[in-house]
């Protein structure tokens, strides 16, 4: 499918090539897209793995596929051939910005890494994802989103501390890789004007991860003890969680000694506001498991809707946990623009977080098809390679 609408977004006439595939590296070329960049996706033969990451598929392609290919042109390359590698090197030649997240060692194999292509292109802002980072005795290992969540420690603080460890749902690495290479290369971009000179941007994986599990850290630093999985709640604030209401649960997150008054006052109990147990947030912490029970059992007294209207009227924070569905059909969704009016109606997909002088990316052109611009971008390419197999 082509084209449906176009639009100047504020990086307009930037030009950004992408030579990457499944997650990470197509999301950071994806943001750039949606702010109005010129995006060239390079796949190799046979087209990015993500194209098949389904079902469900909406035309063919994977709803993964959809959400972060939008708003690129694409091309199919094998960089082994001569007529591929001098098309490659023509958009390198014309970018402002290159992403990858080849598997350690192809980019040095290609000949296609940070100093080569900065010599071909001094101003070039070279983005390079790998798995375990660039340096170390890992350095060379591959990674995929489990994998890191486990390694870096992620999974063991998640999930019911009654059950197994849990992986988080949506893949916070691979994406959060993704966004930490889109904030070092705008920061580049901004050294550039100062400079005149492009920079070699490296992110991996595991730098990501890490850094989610940065508070956890801290507190085992500070106690020497691992931190426990709390559910729903928080290693550090207590009535902070999910309570079961009558037809499903509610979070409540009454995470300093007012709010905890003003919840005690709405549950009919105001001397736990006192009770030396519950005093304050280190109090009620450290007896978590009596205080969490005692709240359990009037929660479950009243439905979701009655707890939320109570306590929003005193201003104690709380929410109902909402499905998919509820929460993409919410009125505030709708306010906020949140979902993209994609030509396709199978496509429910979510616009980028943030808006700038209320002005938030529309959803532009839909995910390409497998050399949909080669004619255009890197003439004769695809005919000379089928010609030759």
């Amino acid at each position: 499918m082509t084209a449906q609408t176009t639009w100047k977004g504020p990086l307009a006439g930037l030009k950004v090539v992408e030579l990457g595939q499944n997650l990470a590296g197509p999301y950071a070329a994806a943001i750039f897209g949606e702010l109005g960049a010129d995006v060239v996706k390079v796949e190799k033969k046979g087209g990015d793995d993500a194209r098949q990451w389904g079902p469900p598929f909406v035309e063919g392609k994977s709803i993964t596929f959809h959400m972060i290919n939008r708003n690129k042109k694409s091309v199919e390359l094998s960089l082994d051939r001569p007529a591929d590698r001098e098309a490659f090197l023509n958009l390198i030649r014309e970018a402002d910005v290159f992403v990858h997240n080849l598997r350690p060692g192809v980019a040095e194999k290609l000949n296609i890494g940070g100093e080569e292509m900065l010599k071909l292109n001094p101003r070039l802002i070279y983005c390079e994802q790998s798995a375990f980072g660039h340096k170390g005795p890992m350095r060379l290992k591959p990674g995929y989103e489990p994998l890191l969540q486990a390694f870096a420690g992620l999974i063991s603080i998640n999930g019911d501390p009654n059950g197994p460890p849990s992986r988080i749902g949506p893949s916070v690495v691979d994406l959060g890789t993704g966004m930490w290479s889109v904030i070092g290369a705008l920061t580049a971009l901004i050294q550039r004007n100062q400079t005149g000179k492009g920079a070699i941007i490296r992110n991996s994986l595991f730098e990501t991860a890490l850094s989610w599990a940065a508070r956890h850290a801290g507190d085992y630093g500070a106690t020497g003890k691992i931190p426990p999985r709390v559910g729903t709640g928080h290693n550090s604030l207590t009535p902070y969680q999910a309570f079961e209401a009558k037809d499903g649960p509610v979070v409540i997150a009454a995470g300093n000694d007012r709010l905890y008054a003003k919840l005690c006052q709405v549950l009919g109990h105001e001397e736990w506001i006192t009770d030396p147990r519950f005093v304050t947030n280190a109090d009620r912490t450290a007896n978590r498991p009596v205080l969490v029970g005692m709240i359990g059992e009037l929660i479950r007294e009243k439905t979701m809707a009655e707890w939320v209207e109570l306590l929003e009227a005193v201003g104690v924070p709380c929410a109902p946990i909402h499905s998919i569905p509820q929460v993409l059909e919410h009125e505030q969704t709708k306010a906020m623009g949140l979902v993209l009016d994609s030509p396709l109606e199978q496509l429910k997909l979510v616009a980028l977080p943030f808006s700038i002088d209320d002005w938030r990316p529309g959803f532009g052109t839909v995910a390409p098809d497998l050399g949909a611009d080669q004619a255009q971008l890197a003439p004769g390419t695809l005919e000379q390679g089928r010609a030759a197999e």
